[in-house]
């Protein structure tokens, strides 16, 4: 398949150009030596008088429009083609000076078509070649033409168009490569060898190499992992880690090298180096990881990073050479990426697992322990009345039935959370005052004290999740009154100001263990405190104070409101 350029782009302005000046220093040269050709020489001034005309034409179209030139570039092409070989014909043949505008075409069908371009300009330039040399004997000839001046001709004409149709071939694969490193998969799955397996894979197809094969050892983990890649099979398997000892020689240690003959008397390594390549001599890898994976030839490319370190071999490529090194380079740095972004991603996961923990004990200590610690006293206490005041002690049981009751509903609330989908929970909880009233009530009924919440309905509606913290954090502050510091009257404010929440709760208990007012630093530094209360304030980015005395204590909570998206 063809491969064409969207026009205009540079490679076409470029060839544009290039035919502008070209036929501006042909027609100066016939102006400036008439005598060449001598027989058709006002033709040929007519001609690239003509020509010069065209290119100025067709760069300004280039230049200045947005003409998509894709179909008519064969056109244009074999156009210069004709102009070229008219030229020939008018001027003096093989030796005509201006054979070289068929290098110019050599250039440009490289440019456009790499190697096929190549092909069908050398092919047309040879049958012009040939043409020539058997035109009847009336052509314009220089007259020391001879026949070595066709056979040079044609083997220069040869040769230029072997390199340039190498370049074209080399650009190609080039760019094929390019092409594969930018499709290098983004998406990383949840399992480590589906990975691995999809990195050996492309590192197979980017380098060329019948097999591949990655050794590393995770972050804080000994174990040695090795996977492989040979003929469409994946294997993979989990090694005690001094198995092939450092993998590579010492000296070889860090860098990305090759070694054609790894199995030679003295095999030659080049390593690449902050000034080029080196050479090194010597056995490059561990006796037993070339044995057990038969490596004969090998590209070996080093990989490190705080999530991982080991090495990514691509073996038995066929004519390895220091290039192979760079783009090595380049594929080693993509699949230490990738694993990087896999160990990353797990770390976050068991991140967001290990808070999500913490914050489901958060709950279940300030709501349902907290609950059932209530419960038993209120038992125990119905347990007392319930000869001496049975109607109290029925009413005592009614007040355990109804906690029992709302601590199975928040449960029931917990799990729901737990459970996907996460899009059928409410994203924003404006009822938040009504819940906080129950609270209220609650505590009086199961603790026996006054308590006021004054939480005005105008509150801003909070994020859901934010709300469950407040609703704990507010129930955690006043249970903390009633049951340690025996309090017997409780005094909760909540106001919002300013995409921030006012929380304060007060108390005419005996306070805590410290006399005095502490700052959220200070709490945190000295451990003072309710420790839970604390960490759900820190982990909502809010800010907490306590002063306390023997005549109570008032713990101020402040606490960023994030702004609803609409």
């Amino acid at each position: 398949m063809l491969i064409s350029y969207s026009q205009p782009n540079q490679a076409e302005r470029f060839i544009a150009s290039g035919r502008m000046i070209l036929a501006a220093f042909a027609l100066f040269a016939i102006w400036l030596d008439p005598t060449e050709p001598a027989r058709y020489s006002a033709a040929a001034y007519s001609l690239f008088a003509g020509y010069l005309c065209y290119s100025i034409v067709m760069a300004l179209l280039m230049w200045r429009t947005d003409i998509d030139w894709t179909r008519f570039l064969v056109v244009v092409h074999a156009f210069d083609l004709l102009i070229f070989a008219v030229s020939m014909f008018l001027t003096s043949g093989l030796a005509s000076p201006f054979f070289a505008f068929f290098v110019f075409s050599l250039i440009s069908a490289t440019v456009r078509w790499q190697w096929r371009g190549i092909i069908f300009t050398a092919a047309v330039a040879l049958g012009v070649e040939i043409a020539m040399a058997v035109y009847p004997a009336d052509l314009p000839r220089a007259p020391e033409f001879e026949i070595n001046q066709i056979i040079f001709r044609i083997g220069y004409l040869l040769v230029v168009a072997a390199l340039l149709g190498y370049l074209g071939a080399y650009e190609q694969r080039q760019r094929g490569k390019i092409s594969g490193l930018a499709e290098w998969p983004t998406t990383i799955p949840e399992e480590i060898y589906p990975l691995v397996s999809e990195i050996l894979q492309r590192s197979s197809s980017l380098l060329a190499a019948p097999r591949t094969l990655l050794l590393w050892k995770e972050e804080e983990e000994s174990l040695l992992h090795t996977a492989s890649w040979s003929r469409g099979q994946f294997h993979h398997s989990i090694e005690p880690p001094d198995t092939f000892g450092s993998l590579v020689a010492e000296p070889l240690t860090g860098e990305n090298f090759l070694c054609r003959e790894s199995l030679a008397p003295k095999p030659l390594v080049v390593h690449s180096s902050p000034t080029g390549f080196e050479r090194w001599q010597g056995m490059p890898l561990h006796p037993e990881l070339q044995r057990r994976f038969s490596i004969k030839s090998v590209l070996s490319l080093a990989l490190q990073s705080e999530s991982v370190s080991g090495r990514l071999f691509a073996l038995d490529i066929e004519h390895m050479a220091s290039d192979d090194l760079v783009l090595g380079r380049i594929v080693s740095y993509a699949a230490l990426c990738s694993l990087d972004q896999f160990y990353l991603q797990k770390r976050l996961r068991h991140a967001a697992t290990m808070e999500e923990r913490i914050r489901l004990a958060r709950d279940l200590h300030d709501g349902l322990l907290q609950s059932l610690t209530g419960a038993a006293l209120q038992l125990d206490a119905a347990h007392q009345l319930m000869e001496r005041e049975p109607q109290t002690a029925r009413q005592r049981l009614l007040d355990i039935q109804k906690l029992i009751s709302a601590e199975q509903q928040n449960l029931r609330s917990h799990i729901r959370q737990m459970k996907p989908p996460y899009s059928s929970l409410p994203e924003w909880d404006g009822d938040l005052p009504q819940r906080l009233k129950e609270l209220g009530e609650g505590i009086e009924r199961q603790w026996g004290v006054h308590v006021d919440i004054d939480a005005n309905r105008d509150l801003s509606p909070l994020p859901w999740t934010m709300a469950q913290e407040v609703y704990f954090i507010i129930r955690e502050a006043m249970i903390n009154a009633a049951r340690h510091a025996k309090a017997s009257s409780i005094q909760a404010d909540i106001s919002s100001t300013d995409h921030r929440l006012q929380i304060v709760v007060t108390d005419n208990g005996h306070g805590f263990p410290f006399t005095g007012r502490h700052d959220h630093a200070a709490l945190t530094e000295t451990n003072l405190g309710p420790v839970i209360l604390r960490e759900r304030v820190t982990s909502l980015g809010g800010r907490l104070a306590i002063e306390s005395g023997k005549a109570g204590a008032r713990q101020e909570i402040t606490l960023p409101i994030p702004e609803k998206m609409s």
